[in-house]
């Protein structure tokens, strides 16, 4: 019953999990990811081969962290890469049933499958990522090319998870997020959001003034929103005060509060807003903790990690997310599942790939004070 749950929960009124085939489900591109380790990519000889994408990393740790149930709305060209990607998905334990597979020309001038070539990075030398997705099956998803009242009606499911970067894809991307988000409130699916702004994805078609266009227009819909400093400014218009978010230094969590209330102000529908405070002092040592609202807590803050060694920092913020949600849906107040999402985005940092290796019982032992002694 809804009186049991911390008030922050209840306000998101979840449906019950027996009336939903699926807790989550994502939408967005799902890419093949390459990776030559702890070389260059302009050097590389070899690579490994991971999936990712910034919407799909978290239900698919939702999936295997946390043992929840899952799928993912994509679309993929036909031919071996994006059975490759299909095979990933398919480890990862998300149902591909809302997998959109459209005809592949021979050589990719109409639609291909997306590529993330990305190196970690190491002390002073930054990680960095080489995306090649134009012309994408997933770019060009439309509304129409799913069938939402399937999947939000007769299937049913608990919570959706899109985001910035999907909706950065192309038109056809922001306007299927729209019908997304739309639907799912329809059926009382709770929806949250990660604004993930990435210049080079708005870059060409507009750049930060056609990003917050985009993500005013879809931030009406949004239960839970997610997104660091840089985010909510290029995303949102909103401004911190006092604060230099490009320059690398670990933020005042008060003037990130601060804005955090006058989001909620503007949008009155978020029912919790929460980022990660990442203070980056080199590629492999960063400060790390994560804060969270709602109107029933106001601001709660994570344990914060000063000086976290991280091999792999992309997806922290995915798993972040994943790991909050978690809590969410596990009805846990938002102090405790702030501190799931800032345990499972640490953990995630430790192991290479964009995706979770992380296991339930160490997300929960780190949150609650656990240590990295060996267990034996």
């Amino acid at each position: 019953m809804t009186n049991d749950l911390p008030a922050e929960v209840a306000a998101l009124d979840l449906r019950p999990a027996a009336q939903c085939r699926y807790d989550a489900v994502s939408l967005g591109e799902v890419m093949l990811r390459l990776d030559p380790g702890e070389g260059r990519i302009r050097t590389a000889r070899s690579f490994r081969a991971w999936e990712g994408g910034g919407e799909y990393n978290v239900t698919r740790g939702l999936r295997r962290a946390f043992g929840l149930r899952g799928a993912i709305v994509t679309a993929l060209a036909d031919n071996e890469i994006g059975r490759l990607v299909e095979d990933f998905i398919l480890t990862g334990g998300l149902d591909t049933e809302f997998v959109n597979w459209v005809p592949y020309d021979g050589i990719g001038r109409t639609v291909r499958n997306g590529l993330n070539f990305t190196e970690r990075g190491f002390g002073v030398r930054g990680a960095v990522g080489v995306s090649d997705r134009g012309l994408t099956a997933a770019s060009q998803l439309g509304a129409e090319d799913v069938d939402w009242d399937k999947l939000f009606g007769e299937y049913g499911v608990r919570w959706l998870h899109t985001g910035g970067i999907f909706a950065a894809l192309s038109e056809t991307a922001a306007d299927t997020v729209i019908a997304a988000v739309k639907k799912a409130k329809e059926y009382g699916t709770v929806v949250s959001y990660d604004l993930n702004y990435r210049p080079s994805l708005w870059k060409a078609i507009g750049g930060q003034a056609k990003a917050q266009e985009v993500n005013k227009e879809i931030a009406p819909y949004i239960d839970v929103m997610i997104g660091n400093e840089e985010d909510f400014t290029a995303s949102l218009g909103f401004e911190i005060e006092g604060a230099d978010i490009h320059g690398g230094e670990a933020l005042e969590t008060d003037a990130f509060a601060g804005m955090i209330h006058r989001a909620a102000e503007a949008y009155p529908n978020f029912k919790v807003i929460a980022t990660t405070m990442r203070g980056v002092k080199s590629a492999t040592v960063n400060d790390w903790a994560a804060i969270a609202w709602s109107p029933a807590t106001g601001v709660v803050e994570s344990v914060k990690r000063d000086n976290l060694e991280i091999m792999d920092r992309v997806g922290g913020g995915d798993s972040f997310a994943s790991g909050l949600i978690f809590g969410l849906l596990d009805g846990q107040t938002l102090e405790t599942a702030v501190n799931y999402g800032a345990a499972h985005g640490a953990l995630a940092m430790t192991t290479p790939g964009d995706t979770t290796m992380v296991t339930k019982a160490e997300v929960l032992k780190l949150a609650g004070g656990g240590s990295a002694r060996v267990d034996r």
